[in-house]
C-alpha cells in the first residue's frame, strides 16, 4: 500500500487534474514559476524562524532587565 502526503491530499483538493498529472509523473509546464515559488517559501520560513529567535531574545532581554532592575531597587531599600 502506499503512503499518501499530505502535500498530495492539498494538490487533489486544490486541482484533481493536477494531482493526476502528478501521479502519472507528467512534468510542469511552468518549472520556473515551481521553483520561485518555492524559494519564495524557503525564504519565508528562514525569515519567519529568524523573527521568532529575535523575539525570544527580546523577550530574554526584557525579563533580564526586570530582574536587575528589582535586584537594584531592593538593594537600594535595604541600605536605605
Amino acid at each position: 500500500m502506499r503512503m499518501i502526503r499530505a502535500s498530495e491530499i492539498g494538490t487533489y483538493l486544490y486541482c484533481h487534474r493536477a494531482w493526476s498529472y502528478q501521479a502519472r509523473g507528467v512534468e510542469a509546464d511552468n518549472l520556473a514559476e515551481l521553483i520561485a515559488g518555492r524559494e519564495l517559501h524557503e525564504r519565508h520560513v528562514r525569515l519567519t524562524l529568524t523573527s521568532g529567535c529575535l523575539r525570544f531574545l527580546a523577550y530574554t532581554l526584557l525579563l533580564a532587565a526586570i530582574v536587575i532592575t528589582a535586584i537594584a531597587l531592593t538593594g537600594k531599600l535595604l541600605a536605605g
